[in-house]
């Protein structure tokens, strides 16, 4: 029976700023259109976020776990893979998670517009076969995109709405670099990973563009937020402070892209480079939020959108 330290390693903690940051950036974007967004419905969607990645995560560990493809890994050890749970036990914490998302995602749709259920759904759904089924989308380089539609697009424009009442441009260009972090991270994870899912069969995006191709994705994928936040700028001058986590980025993609006389990180190093990833994002998010926070308290600011 699993210790309860190994089921919170198996929750992967690391990963938690991918459910933390979209909510605090779609809470940026919901004073954007309304200067008094709902702090209730805003616990609400971080409820919904970190029961989501919750579950993903015990998920992928089920599915990747009775398949095999754990055995070799170079990350955190998984529960099934590790033999520290059963599959059974690992599965129910999954639906579990799943079902306080959905419990509270139903919540914020009645309170809201019924028909975030059905994006909801669509949610736990992708959710569940990104590792789970016959054929896994995960398992054919889909991965990132559904990670920067989900956790990007998805989860910053839902809590504009829910939280703010409606969502604008300000709210998907949020969204849009949320979404470039947040594939960011799974980059990381899944190049740390490409030798052992090469071999076992997962064809990741990392698999299918090969190791020096996907270094330079991560450093694209870091550097978008931050033409997002010049962008932003026009419109709000202090979301310019969004560039004080840029150095951050870019020692992190020189870490992971390498130089001349440095190869790129490799196994472990990438487990590092990995949690910076969701922390760069999560201060992005908080500096935003916090920016446009202090320009609807009094500071001049233009409407571009």
């Amino acid at each position: 029976m699993a210790t309860i330290a190994q089921w919170i390693n198996g929750a992967r903690p690391r990963t938690l700023p991918t459910a933390l940051a979209p909510v605090i950036a779609g809470f940026a974007a919901a004073q954007h259109v309304n200067e008094s967004p709902s702090w209730t419905r805003t616990l609400g969607a971080f409820a919904v976020a970190i029961a989501l990645v919750i579950g993903v995560n015990f998920a992928n560990d089920y599915s990747d776990g009775i398949r095999g493809t754990d055995a070799d890994r170079v990350g955190p050890q998984r529960l099934v893979g590790s033999g520290a749970a059963s599959p059974g036990a690992v599965r129910t914490a999954a639906l579990i998670c799943f079902a306080i998302a959905a419990a509270v995602g139903i919540w914020l749709s009645l309170a809201t517009h019924w028909w975030l259920i059905l994006v909801g759904a669509v949610c736990i759904v992708a959710a569940w076969f990104y590792t789970g089924g016959s054929r896994p989308y995960g398992y054919a380089g889909f991965g990132e995109v559904a990670v920067f539609v989900f956790f990007g697009l998805v989860a910053v424009c839902g809590t504009q709405l829910v939280v703010g009442g409606k969502i604008d441009l300000f709210g998907v260009l949020i969204a849009v670099a949320i979404g470039s972090f947040s594939a960011a991270v799974l980059v990381t994870n899944n190049l740390r990973d490409i030798d052992t899912d090469a071999a076992t069969g997962k064809r990741t995006l990392a698999v299918i563009l090969g190791d020096y191709s996907t270094r330079y994705l991560y450093a694209f994928l870091m550097t978008l937020p931050f033409v997002i936040t010049v962008i932003l700028a026009f419109h709000h001058p202090w979301t310019l402070a969004g560039l004080a986590v840029a150095p951050l980025a870019n020692a992190a993609g020189r870490t992971v892209v390498g130089s001349k006389n440095q190869a790129g990180a490799q196994g472990p190093d990438l487990i590092r480079v990995l949690g910076q990833t969701g922390l760069i994002m999560a201060g992005w998010a908080v500096i935003i939020a916090a920016a446009f926070t202090w320009g609807i308290d009094g500071i001049p600011h233009g409407h571009l959108f």
